[in-house]
């Protein structure tokens, strides 16, 4: 298929780039390197170096695409709360952009990096023997900010897309995207997710590493989390694109559907890389839900995914691997 890719050059679009083109795929990739890094393009890729909002004069009827993979958005959850009008203009805006574009040009199949995050945390409960409760496609959505908002809008977007005009679109949610696949890995600024700050302090860009409460009702006392390998989350995506049917929009939760603490994360990384990692208790973060586990049982049945490196030591040996190849 001739696909395009927005936001093709940062974390998780660049490794589906990557996939997408090692499966024989053309691939044109668009992104303005706001937070993407160019030189992850595969070499020989088609490169635009545009916003989203300008995606139609790559986006043209005579391109002949069969396909976008949208990943072009903005993801901090915290500059979403201090700027909610920047992500509903990029991650909104442009996807509206994206769509009239789509549009013009016939475009069959969609997918859409959505998130695990607008689920309704306190819908997860504990239960009995220990562990959690897993947030299904039919959990409730309730989203606490306005990244989380931003994302369900552009699924409600896609549904409307798919009964009016017959585009077939697949929105995955993803948990906890986390790892690397080589020299493709997570690096943003500011940091904010828990793996790359757990080993920046590892590798001494960060002197400690603060742990938001210890008494959750959790079997250590930290948050779990479902963290899902980069490479297990590309596969998803290809699996997905055979599967997109016209008319139609499919949801999946894509996670591990285990869930690892913060103490687990820190041992994980002790052992990885051999470094202590001095911790400072701090008190917890308004919001924080105690669990967030994925239940991946649609993906598993309908596009017939497993994730391939589920382990936490693998998982964080590959994210210390390319922590060390950019310094």
């Amino acid at each position: 298929m001739k696909l395009l890719v927005t936001g093709g050059a940062g974390y998780i679009g660049g490794v589906v780039t990557h996939a997408l083109v090692e499966a024989g795929h053309q691939v044109v990739v668009l992104d303005d390197l706001s937070t993407g890094f160019a030189q992850t393009i595969p070499v020989g890729v088609e490169f635009h170096r545009l916003p989203v909002h300008q995606v139609a004069q790559v986006l043209t009827p005579d391109a002949a695409f069969d396909g976008v993979l949208h990943f072009a958005a903005k993801i901090e959850v915290a500059e979403s709360v201090a700027r909610p009008d920047l992500y509903w203009d990029i991650n909104v805006g442009g996807t509206m952009a994206l769509l009239t574009a789509i549009r013009a040009a016939g475009v069959p199949r969609v997918i859409f990096s959505s998130t695990g995050s607008m689920y309704d945390p306190t819908s997860v409960v504990p239960l009995a023997g220990g562990g959690f409760s897993k947030l299904g496609e039919d959990a409730e959505v309730r989203p606490l900010n306005p990244y989380a908002a931003t994302k369900l809008a552009v699924d409600l977007m896609l549904a409307g897309e798919c009964e009016a005009f017959g585009l077939g679109a697949t929105s995955l949610r993803y948990f906890n995207a986390s790892g690397a696949v080589g020299g493709l890995g997570e690096r943003h600024t500011p940091e904010s997710h828990l793996i790359p700050i757990v080993l920046q302090v590892a590798g001494g860009q960060r002197e400690q590493l603060m742990m938001y409460g210890d008494d959750y009702p959790t079997p250590d006392g930290t948050c779990v989390r479902d963290y899902i390998h980069v490479a297990d989350l590309a596969t998803a995506h290809l699996l997905a694109l055979g599967a997109i049917a016209p008319g139609r929009h499919e949801i999946y939760n894509l996670g591990n559907g285990d869930g690892y603490s913060v103490k687990q994360v820190i041992d994980a990384a002790r052992e990885v890389t051999g470094h202590p990692i001095p911790v400072k208790l701090a008190p917890r973060r308004p919001g924080d839900p105690a669990a967030t586990v994925a239940a991946s049982d649609k993906a598993r049945r309908e596009l017939g995914w497993r994730p391939a490196r589920p382990a936490l030591l693998d998982i964080v040996a590959d994210a210390w691997a390319f922590h060390q190849s950019i310094g």
